[in-house]
């Protein structure tokens, strides 16, 4: 218990120098824009780690409406500077998700054929201890989490009901009480994501599309379980060599 009380203060520590290094590292990049006379209207803000959301601050009265401009993220690796489009990422706010762990975020907003691009200081940190819940998980043969569906089939879901959402080795499902709504197993069709947009909300929802004319936005209890969600089902599908 010694231990753990000790690991825990480490942690919250080790959050706040997080927390001012990047303070520091975005002053020092507002100032460097300054002596080069280069006029910034955005930011980027919010922690750039795991288990937050990223938004895009307008910083000058000048600043377009985000609404009428065009946007898209990108992560880009930090050996090879190789840029990837992130599927479907194109609002102001993002949650970045397990695979944008070590990779730089990029955004590109376009307004009146304008380019203004935006990078985080450094790269996506893991949050903290979630690797190790992961790995106790792993040992399981299935894993429930408790989620609220939101959307379904790209629609509103009006229902605040208790849903429950199985990780299993071979298949995911989801139930609500005794009925299966849906039960698949890993397959390359199969796709599971952060939500793309979605406000401060989005650090806990993911997105499942379990097969062709079936989707769901899922809302979990916490910022760790979605992630850890996100994380089982890639490795249990990887073992099953997806």
């Amino acid at each position: 218990m010694d231990m753990e009380h000790e690991l825990r203060a480490l942690r919250i520590q080790l959050a706040e120098k997080s927390k001012n290094s990047l303070l520091l590292q975005k002053e020092l990049a507002r100032s460097k824009r300054m002596e080069k006379n280069i006029s910034h209207i955005y930011e980027l803000d919010g922690p750039e780690t795991l288990g937050s959301y990223l938004r895009i601050k307008p910083c000058s009265d000048i600043a377009p409406e985000l609404s009428e401009c065009s946007i898209q993220w990108y992560r880009i690796s930090s050996e090879t500077s190789k840029k990837e489009l992130i599927s479907g990422a194109s609002k102001s706010v993002y949650a970045p998700e397990p695979f944008d762990v070590g990779r730089i975020l990029q955004v590109e907003i376009i307004y009146d054929g304008q380019l203004i691009v935006l990078t985080t200081a450094g790269a996506i940190d893991p949050a903290a201890g979630l690797g190790n819940y992961v790995e106790a998980l792993v040992r399981k043969h299935d894993v429930a989490f408790n989620v609220v569906v939101s959307q379904m089939n790209g629609a509103d879901h009006p229902s605040e009901s208790i849903h429950v959402l199985h990780v299993g080795k071979m298949r995911m499902k989801l139930c609500k009480g005794k009925t299966t709504i849906v039960k698949e197993y890993y397959s390359s069709s199969m796709q599971l994501c952060g939500v793309r947009g979605g406000g401060n909300a989005a650090a806990q929802a993911l997105f499942w599309q379990a097969k062709k004319g079936f989707s769901v936005v899922l809302a979990f209890e916490s910022e760790r379980e979605r992630n850890a969600a996100i994380m089982l089902a890639r490795r249990f599908a990887f073992d099953c060599n997806v």
